[in-house]
């Protein structure tokens, strides 16, 4: 194995905190906010996650690259994030069914990398000082430069991401003779989720994350579904009307992450920005109709105002993240219509949620009937 001399380094925080590493070897800049995913396995299927636009990512597993990439697991058709920060970066792999190295991966989409960096003394700073805009830098640019662009990045509250990462055209998956026919609105849906309703007997339409609930009604589906997505969810009025029209016409509506707090917004419900956000693997759930608890899959660096939807007479909370207390669940008592902060669709090992899935259907059966 040859030994090659790789370029410093940085990445500088907005409030000028700098952390020292090495470039893999794509030259330039980029921004976002940063943020950190706890996450042991599954590094491909975040970078390609569209809630993820917009953000730098700092990978707390020390070894990135080591398995390389398969074409089959993504999450959209391209990566999402706008950079990474590892500890090592593997630069060979060893997986068979690879495709590629990751080095290849990032090299055709001209993603900025960061390693050798101390990545557990920079979490541990953004725990302590919460998420935070920040630049990466592997092209040498003075200090002095990247902070007056860095003043200049939009902080991620307030800010609309869903139409970088929507579909421009309408678009179908699955088998077209299937039993249940679903719209769904795409603010940044993920594949595995497309994928987890064509198992169930379903054909989706997949529209753009402006359409109206017109345009999705005219595909007159059995069921309704709000995507994931990026960025704050007060800037969608779209999609916040589109929800109260499904709502109003008594329709089957399920929402995941992004979905969830547009339906929340859509019952007069006040949405926040975490101070860090959840997003790992592991997150511990208790579903409080059941009583059962579920490890989970999160990323979102927004939630639901808890004690504004406990006190809606028509809301109820039907789960609970067991770390912080916060809202990871919830569903109307006079419509059917229901959500959830996590991620059923991904099996990063517990399949503990996939049942959220048949509830939809199950949903949607009795509506039918």
């Amino acid at each position: 194995m040859n030994y090659n001399t790789r370029q410093p380094a940085i990445l500088l925080l907005s409030d000028g905190t700098i952390f020292h590493g090495k470039s893999i070897g794509i030259s330039g800049t980029t921004f976002g906010e940063v943020c950190f995913n706890t996450g042991m396995t599954g590094y491909q299927e975040i970078f390609t996650d569209p809630s993820y636009f917009g953000q730098i990512m700092v990978a707390t597993n020390p070894h990135i690259g080591n398995y390389g990439v398969n074409e089959n697991e993504v999450e959209s058709n391209s990566i999402k994030i706008s950079g990474l920060v590892c500890k090592n970066f593997s630069f060979h792999y060893s997986r068979e069914d690879a495709s590629e190295s990751l080095e290849d991966y990032f090299k055709k989409q001209n993603l900025i990398c960061i390693s050798d960096v101390d990545t557990r003394a920079l979490v541990s700073y953004i725990r302590d000082h919460g998420a935070m805009n920040a630049v990466i830098c592997t092209d040498e640019t003075s200090i002095e430069d990247l902070k007056m662009q860095l003043a200049k990045v939009p902080d991620m509250k307030g800010l609309e991401l869903a139409s970088k990462v929507s579909t421009k055209q309408p678009y179908f998956f699955g088998n077209e003779t299937a039993k249940y026919k679903i719209s769904a609105l795409d603010l940044g849906i993920k594949m595995n989720i497309l994928r987890n309703l064509a198992k169930r007997d379903c054909y989706i339409k997949v529209f753009p994350y402006d359409a109206t609930f017109n345009d999705l009604a005219e595909f007159n589906p059995d069921g309704y579904f709000l995507s994931n997505g990026p960025g704050d969810p007060d800037p969608l009025f779209g999609a916040i009307q589109v929800a109260k029209d499904i709502l109003e016409n008594n329709k089957p509506l399920f929402g995941i992450c992004l979905g969830h707090q547009v339906i929340a917004l859509a019952n007069g419900i006040p949405t926040y920005k975490m101070f860090n956000g959840h997003r790992g693997i592991n997150h511990p759930v208790k579903n409080i109709i059941t009583g059962k608890g579920e490890i989970t899959s999160q990323n979102h660096g927004f939630a639901v105002n808890k004690e504004a939807l406990e006190q809606h007479p028509e809301m109820e909370i039907t789960h609970l993240h067991l770390n912080d207390q916060t809202v990871a669940g919830m569903r109307m008592k006079s419509k059917n219509c229901f959500s959830v902060q996590y991620h059923p669709e991904a099996s990063p090992g517990p399949h503990d949620s996939s049942y959220l899935f048949d509830q939809f259907i199950e949903n949607i059966q009795s509506h039918k009937n």
